[in-house]
Order: C-alpha cells, then sequence, then structure tokens
C-alpha cells in the first residue's frame, strides 16, 4: 500500500510536505518545463508587493563554498500584475499557492494581504519579515518580537487565509520571534530565511555584490537551520515549516525528522530544476521502505536520548 504523504499546516492540507521557496522558483513558469506542478504540496511563488520592484542593482548573485549569496531585493511584478497575469497561469494546476508578501511598513504588509484575500486560487499567505537585501521592512522587522507580532496582526486581521510567517536566522534568539508572531496570530512559521553574508574580489579589492552584502543560502546553511527548526518546534505549538540547504531527499528527512510539519527547497532548484520531483518521490519510497503508512508518524521521530 502506498503511504500516506498528506499534511496540515494550519487550515491547509498538502498532497505531500514538498514546496518549492519562495524567490527560488519565481511564478512557476520558468520550471514547468522540468516539474509537474500538480505532484508538489505547494508552490510558494516570489515574494510580492503592493507596487512592482525592480530590485537591486547587478552583480546580485554570487557563487560561494557551499552555498550562494544573492541581494536580488525583491524584485517582483507587484501585487495586481501577480493577480491579473501571473495567477491564472497557475490555477491550472492541482497544487496550492502560497503567495510571499512584503511591505515597507506595518501598514502596507496588510494592504498587500487585503488585496489578495479572496482571490480565487491563493490558498495561504506567506509574510516575509526576514529578507537580509531590502533598505526598509524586511529583516528590520523580523530582528524585534514587538514589531515581528504588529506585522503578523496586521496581516491576521487583514484575511482569512492561513498566515505563515518566514522567520530570519539572524537573530539572538530565534524563538522569541516565533513565539510573538504565534501569540500575534500566525497559523505556521516557516525558517529560515538566508544568514547574511558576504564576498570581496581581492584582485579589484570590491564586494563581488553591488548591494556589498547579501543572503547565504545553500547546503552551508543546513545545519544552522536544521537546529533553529528544532529549538522552534520544542517552542511553539504550530506547524514549523524547514527551509535551508535541502538539496536531496536525505536533507528533507532531517527536517522532517527534526519536527517540520514540511519543507521548502530553494537553491536546490538552480542547481537540478526537477530536485523537487526527486524529494517527492525519495520521500515515498523511503516511508515504503521503513514500513512507514503516514509520512505524519515520521514527523517529529527524532531520538535524541
Amino acid at each position: 500500500m502506498k503511504p500516506r504523504t498528506e499534511v496540515k499546516i494550519g487550515g491547509l492540507v498538502l498532497k505531500n510536505p514538498v514546496m518549492t521557496a519562495s524567490g527560488t522558483f519565481g511564478y512557476g513558469e520558468e520550471y514547468s518545463p522540468y516539474v509537474d506542478l500538480n505532484r508538489l504540496g505547494a508552490v510558494v511563488v516570489k515574494g510580492i508587493s503592493l507596487e512592482p520592484r525592480r530590485g537591486n542593482p547587478p552583480p546580485r548573485i554570487m557563487e560561494t563554498t557551499g552555498g550562494m549569496l544573492n541581494a536580488i531585493g525583491l524584485q517582483n511584478v507587484g501585487v495586481k500584475a501577480f493577480v491579473a497575469d501571473k495567477l491564472p497561469w497557475l490555477r491550472q494546476f492541482d497544487t496550492k499557492v502560497i503567495v510571499n508578501i512584503f511591505g515597507e511598513t506595518v501598514d502596507e504588509y496588510g494592504r498587500v494581504a487585503a488585496a489578495l484575500s479572496g482571490v480565487p486560487g491563493i490558498h495561504a499567505l506567506e509574510v516575509n519579515i526576514s529578507c537580509p537585501n531590502v533598505q526598509r521592512g524586511g529583516h528590520v522587522f523580523g530582528c524585534d518580537p514587538e514589531v515581528s507580532g504588529e506585522v503578523t496582526r496586521a496581516v491576521r486581521s487583514a484575511t482569512d487565509l492561513p498566515v505563515i510567517v518566514k522567520l530570519s536566522p539572524n537573530v539572538s534568539d530565534i524563538t522569541e520571534i516565533a513565539c510573538a508572531c504565534e501569540a500575534a496570530g500566525a497559523d505556521a512559521l516557516s525558517l529560515i530565511n538566508t544568514l547574511m553574508g558576504m564576498s570581496i574580489d581581492v584582485e579589484r579589492r570590491i564586494p563581488h555584490l553591488r548591494n556589498v552584502t547579501g543572503g547565504l543560502s545553500g547546503p552551508v546553511v543546513k545545519p544552522v537551520a536544521l537546529r533553529m527548526v528544532w529549538s522552534t518546534v520544542k517552542t511553539v505549538s504550530i506547524p514549523v515549516i524547514g527551509i535551508g540547504g535541502i538539496m536531496e531527499t536525505d536533507d528533507a528527512l532531517e527536517f522532517l525528522i527534526a519536527g517540520a510539519t514540511a519543507v521548502q527547497v530553494g537553491t536546490a532548484n538552480f542547481v537540478n530544476p526537477r530536485v523537487t520531483m526527486d524529494i517527492v518521490e525519495g520521500i515515498e519510497a523511503y516511508l515504503a521502505r521503513h514500513g512507514i503508512r503516514d509520512v505524519n508518524e515520521l514527523i517529529g521521530s527524532l531520538k535524541t536520548d
């Protein structure tokens, strides 16, 4: 018998625990020749703001040892163009669509959430309070428990959709931020966003990124992400989605065993466009091989004694 892979994130039911991570999968169209979107648990689209954003000037991506630095700066088409031009294409697939949202003020977060609430084909919002590559909003909000709670409340009051808050690892204690978001009405948390880093061209003595600093992702961040997910799962009672350096099935399994209800795959999409399909099939094969009938039996099964 085929193992059950269905998981629940707040009020959201996913056919399996594998999602794409925002900012690494565009709006899905570029990957559709390689990925059957119908097989994904969810697609998390590129971050959307109230108005279109051009992002940071190039160069804004740099490969590093064990990972990648980026300083895209949340380039996006804006909420109106997303609903009019991008969402109709996504509606043809039998998968959940989670829209990552961003604002420069608390009020703007609420306005973006309100603009997307009730729109057919949108199943949840992921609130980005953790992007390190913008001057206003993002990381600034995600480092303060009080402000993180304010943003969460503003979004919660503006929508009936499930609210997932994406947390930053660039804090002293991520569980403080997690608790503040849970208390403010978050239905789930996703973590981690990228770690802040930089890289220098020693010949020219200039930063490789025009923005000087950027967000570090890829396999190099996985041990940090895994530890933060494990700590957060023990602290809050809402579901946690694990993100950070998931390159293959075993990486995803580690996050599930640590207690994540689902995972998001990011940088690996740039290396292997089919990686999400490989991980969906890999989780199914693991469950069958170990005689586990339901993926929920695996979630949080870490033995530490």
